[in-house]
């Protein structure tokens, strides 16, 4: 445990961060393993599942949680399984 004042603030603010950004990264690994479900079900619904899981992706991304170069590697991924499946 910290003694240091700031290394206190530091693990609460840590803390915070990491519950945050949880949700966003749950998400994102939600949708993607519904789109990649989809995918190999062969299911009508796999365009659009695509679109959710680039979607919540994206979001990621876009509050830090994932880096934007790990978000398009995983994008370019879900589209690729999805047009070979077509």
């Amino acid at each position: 445990m910290a003694n240091i004042k700031s290394a206190i603030k530091r693990n609460k603010q840590n803390e915070k961060k990491r519950i945050r950004n949880r949700v966003f990264r749950g998400a994102a690994r939600t949708y993607i393993a519904k789109a990649q479900k989809a995918i190999v079900d062969g299911t009508p619904e796999s365009a659009e599942a695509v679109k959710n899981a680039i979607s919540a992706l994206d979001k990621a991304a876009e509050k830090g949680v994932l880096h934007k170069n790990n978000a398009a590697r995983r994008k370019s991924r879900l589209m690729k399984r999805l047009n070979a499946a077509k």
